[in-house]
């Protein structure tokens, strides 16, 4: 059924919106376009492999043949209107869809038939668990799966739910091949027909004894929540079709259950069955938007902004609680604002509304002061803050140089949008190093920000990694006199001190003290010595800040004509760069805490890659707060940090993660020191 010129459907009166999530590879993309097309919303069915699909359809993610961004769909199916909010799931991108399914109605969650694969979708599991979203297991590409596999699937991932899975079909098999499924609910057959509704047939023979066994799962698993299906498993009678149903959809929207279906994006193995799936059993968005606080009124959920495109910055939300129209004032903070154009957005495609319904998923333009995550209430709502997400750790940093200086100001404006759009993306501009530090997930996840940045804004720059903040203290004390004194005709400069410095403990900072006595060095130039001193701490004998060191002002001369400031600021640098030279300077480099959580059974495989990286660790514990997983703690040079994430994600399915905080500075020695201080005097030489 298609969209009447103001973007509805005939006969619809809102709009359900499922989220894909699930692990990169699993086909998410290629299953939004399988519901597309058995939909009739498109007419032919694309590839992520030949660059086809609807969503995807960004360069970076044509390029790398995964989502890098959420994509948004809409279909109508049966007379009910569906959108479509495909999540990426890789690492590095996964946070662009938290917070579009905070007012999802449903997730979809999407897995391989790989048991051994099967963890990979643990993190999925737990943000819908914590959300409270509803959810659906889809068992995809089931063409691929081996004898045994869906019910191994099942059994490892039932441990990773809050909630009990609710087998709902399970395969076919003719010889090595999945030909269809049973569906337990209704107790039928289904053979696939390739870009066909699935056909019925009748249950095969050897099928019937598992049937009736898995069934029996099933309806126990439901009955644990209906009194009235209790009793009659519990009479031996056979419980009315529309009674088992009734119980699956209910379960399945107030989150008591999570159905597990399977099919073939591909082949449009099921796809069909699972569309008549989201109709009975996705709960319209009035659950959603109580979910979200929303007491009274409407509101729009803003869950992402988007820059660069043709229609300009547009914040991306759902619509909740009432409808909404082009010029509807909004509250964004304690300031009204009125909503600009409203589109529908189809993969790249963007069509003009003039409102939209409850559940609608839109863009809309002339909203400022926004982020994701934000509820705008219309006037008279009632709506609490959303919760806030909890982005993942930014472990990837790069420092950045633009290839023409030409644009240096277009940076800072690109990176102000760029970071606006993907919360998981910030910027800095490093005060010691006067580097521009980009931060992000992982390396992935910086190399498409550095290629959207020359794609959008024209921004060609060079990449490499961040300076270490290596500092250095003194071992010893030393007394040092720093006499700068000079005559050029008329008044001359003069100036003459003499210092005491020694070590202070780690962390101490930085101490002056003035002993002067007897008027050896007037009271306004001592000031002008201890910001000498300070000028010379900028860059010790190593080439680094100095730290931790204190200061004594002894004893002096002046002359009263030549002597100023300028004379005494010089004379303090010089003493202080001769005193650090003679008090044994070392190396420090900055020390971080790492929280490393992995799943059971790789904490000491972790445990090793920080031993290699000169880490050393705290401790290994069973994880806090989630179950079968581990923490590993530990202290690590921040020098190491560089491609630990990709080494502990390759021991851990991609899983691991860890967290870093500045902790202390430690003393560098042997090699390492000797390396890094011949690399600082090489850049200074050439700087």
């Amino acid at each position: 059924m298609g969209l009447t010129q103001n973007g509805t459907t005939p006969g619809a009166a809102f709009t359900r919106a499922v989220a894909l999530v699930g692990p990169a590879g699993t086909g998410k993309t290629s299953l939004a376009e399988a519901l597309l097309f058995a939909s009739g919303a498109i007419t032919r069915q694309g590839t992520v492999e030949a660059g086809t699909t609807v969503g995807d359809a960004s360069p970076e993610a044509r390029a790398r043949g995964g989502s890098t961004e959420v994509n948004l769909m809409h279909f109508d199916y049966m007379g009910d209107s569906f959108a479509l909010i495909d999540t990426p799931g890789g690492a590095g991108f996964a946070a662009d869809g938290l917070a579009a399914l905070q007012s999802s109605d449903l997730a979809l969650v999407v897995i391989d038939p790989a048991p051994e694969r099967a963890g990979l979708a643990e993190p999925f599991l737990r943000q819908l668990d914590e959300l409270g979203v509803p959810h659906v297991i889809f068992i995809n590409k089931i063409e691929h799966a081996r004898a045994g596999a869906v019910r191994e699937v099942v059994a490892e991932l039932q441990p990773m739910s809050r909630e009990p899975l609710a087998l709902r079909q399970i395969p076919i098999r003719e010889g090595e091949q999945v030909t269809g499924y049973v569906d337990l609910a209704l107790e039928r057959a289904y053979r696939y027909r390739p870009g066909k509704e699935s056909e019925q047939v009748e249950i095969p023979g050897a099928l019937l004894e598992r049937e009736q066994e898995d069934r029996a799962h099933l309806l126990e698993t439901l009955a644990d929540f209906d009194d009235a299906l209790m009793e009659a498993l519990l009479m031996d009678e056979v419980p009315d079709q529309q009674l088992v149903l009734a119980d699956l959809a209910a379960d399945t929207q107030a989150n008591k259950v999570v159905p597990v279906v399977l099919g073939s994006a591909l082949s449009d193995g099921g796809v069909h069955r699972l569309l008549k799936l989201l109709r009975h059993e996705v709960p319209s968005p009035g659950r959603a938007a109580a979910r979200m606080g929303l007491r009274e009124g409407g509101a729009l959920h803003v869950f992402k902004v988007a820059n660069g495109g043709a229609m300009g910055r547009l914040a991306l939300g759902r619509v909740l609680g009432a409808r909404l129209a082009e010029g509807d004032e909004l509250v964004v903070g304690s300031a009204p604002e009125r909503a600009g154009s409203l589109f529908l957005v189809q993969g790249d495609k963007t069509a003009k509304q003039s409102a939209a319904r409850p559940g609608d998923v839109v863009a809309v333009a002339k909203l400022e002061n926004i982020r994701p995550g934000m509820m705008l209430g219309n006037k008279g709502a009632r709506c609490a803050e959303p919760v806030a997400i909890s982005y993942p750790q930014r472990n990837a940093a790069a420092a950045i140089t633009t290839r023409d200086r030409k644009d240096d100001v277009k940076l800072s404006t690109a990176l102000h949008r760029l970071c606006e759009e993907d919360p998981a993306l910030e910027w800095q501009q490093d005060e010691a190093s006067h580097e521009t530090i980009l931060r992000g997930i992982n390396d992935d996840h910086l190399a498409v920000v550095i290629a959207r940045l020359q794609r959008r804004y024209g921004v060609a720059v060079d990449s490499h990694a961040p300076r270490i903040a290596y500092r250095e203290s003194i071992r010893k004390g030393a007394n040092q006199r720093g006499r700068h004194k000079k005559q050029s005709g008329g008044h001359g400069q003069y100036g003459d001190c003499v210092i005491e410095i020694r070590p202070l403990e780690r962390g101490a900072g930085f101490l002056f003290e003035d002993k002067i006595t007897g008027g050896a060095i007037p009271r306004q130039y001592i000031p002008a010595v201890e910001a000498g001193v300070k000028y010379a701490m900028e860059r010790g004998p190593l080439g680094f800040p100095v730290v931790d060191v204190a200061v004594t002002l002894l004893d002096g001369s002046f002359h009263a004509v030549d002597s100023s400031e300028l004379a005494f600021r010089i004379a303090g640098r010089m003493a202080m760069g001769e005193a650090l030279a003679q008090a044994a300077p070392y190396l420090l480099e900055p020390v971080v805490r790492v929280a490393v959580d992995t799943p059971a059974g790789t904490g000491s495989k972790a445990g090793s890659v920080l031993s290699a990286r000169r880490g050393h660790i705290v401790g290994l514990s069973p994880h806090p707060n989630w179950a079968r997983w581990e923490r590993v703690e530990a202290e690590l040079p921040e020098s190491a940090l560089h491609g630990l994430d990709a080494e502990l994600r390759s021991l851990s399915q991609g899983l691991a993660s860890f967290t870093a905080e500045f902790d202390h500075l430690a003393e560098l020695a042997g090699k390492h020191a000797d390396d890094v201080v011949r690399t600082q005097a090489a850049r200074l030489a050439a700087a």
